[in-house]
């Protein structure tokens, strides 16, 4: 159903939807889901349980999402973006309280959409929270670091049960993350371990959303694997948002206009900022801020053939240092209206 054109692509759908009108209402919603399922396994208790369903409207009309509920009180749900134009995405964030709750939980949450048509979507999160296992603070968050900085914290794993318990190792597959695990007591049926998590100075510019996994030595194969949530963002000297930076759409003749947000640690000019698609256009000002709006305008020329035209924008500052920038942007010219 998806398509490179979301003219074509809707279209194509309402088409069918004259054949199947029950199926429709659902369908075309649903293809904007990369996925509606997650299981996310055994948890412990108090561990930060957190799931992002991503959606992208591939459609011309603008896509709004009106509500959003769950069957289950253990899932917390926000939405990042509620209206969507061409191209744009949102997520879905689930959030399952671990602290609140034991035991299996499943939870449905109903996504209702209002426009271009209503619909409804349903989204399955599977979870099982154990009540042995209890983890302080849920999840090593390092909020914001600047590049270069690093960052450390310490987390407390604690188990009550079999005397002979134990993490035998743990496991990461993010290169800029390292660990240390100490076993801090254990007597009485009860079991700690100390867990240093530490994000490395090499760490690249960007979110960081990952785990660590807890490989114990479990007599139930399925609770073995405990995850510890690692989440972060690395910021640079000079940053932009959003990036890449969709134009949406435009017709042959006509212009599209985003804002980008470009940021720095300290206040900067903003010397140039040049495409090499000369349709492409930035404005800037002469002023030294720490953040800077720069409105970019594409202006489809009367000639110019439908489709994606991609690009990348070069922003020049006066910083030392890293005082270059780039990022990718696009537009998709569609037909005139008739």
């Amino acid at each position: 159903m998806r398509s490179s054109h979301g003219k074509s692509t809707l279209l194509a759908v309402l088409a069918w939807s004259l054949l199947a009108p029950a199926v429709w209402g659902q369908e075309w919603a649903k293809e904007m889901f990369e996925k509606t399922t997650h299981n996310f396994g055994v948890v412990a208790r108090g561990a930060k349980v957190e799931h992002r369903f991503v959606l992208e409207n591939i459609y011309v009309e603008d896509v709004q999402i009106r509500s959003v509920s769950s069957t289950c009180g253990c899932a917390k749900i926000e939405v990042t973006k509620k209206l969507l134009k061409t191209w744009e995405k949102s997520e879905i964030v689930v959030q399952v309280d671990t602290r609140g709750f034991l035991g299996r939980k499943d939870s449905t949450i109903t996504v209702v959409f209002d426009q271009p048509f209503y619909a409804e979507v349903q989204l399955h999160v599977h979870s099982y929270i154990r009540s042995d296992v209890v983890i302080q603070p849920w999840a090593a968050e390092f909020g914001t670091v600047a590049q270069g900085a690093g960052a450390s914290q310490t987390l407390r794993v604690t188990y009550a049960g079999r005397s002979d318990w134990q993490i035998e190792r743990v496991e990461s597959t993010n290169p800029n993350v390292e660990f240390q695990i100490e076993e801090a007591y254990r007597g009485g049926g009860q079991v700690s371990y100390n867990l240093t998590v530490r994000l490395l100075k090499t760490a690249p510019p960007g979110y960081i959303r990952d785990h660590l996994i807890l490989v114990t030595n479990d007599r139930n194969t399925a609770s073995t694997r405990v995850p510890i949530a690692v989440e972060g963002v690395v910021t640079s000297p000079l940053s932009a948002r959003p990036s890449p930076l969709l134009l949406g759409l435009a017709e042959p003749g006509c212009s599209t206009t985003r804002n980008l947000v470009v940021q720095g640690q300290a206040p900067f000019r903003i010397t140039s900022a040049t495409s090499t698609d000369s349709r492409f256009c930035c404005q800037i000002g002469g002023e030294a801020k720490q953040i800077h709006i720069v409105p970019v305008t594409f202006r489809a020329e009367k000639a110019d053939a439908q489709g994606m035209v991609e690009t990348t924008i070069k922003i020049e500052t006066d910083l030392t240092g890293e005082s270059t920038l780039e990022v990718r942007s696009s537009v998709q010219i569609v037909s005139p209206k008739t």
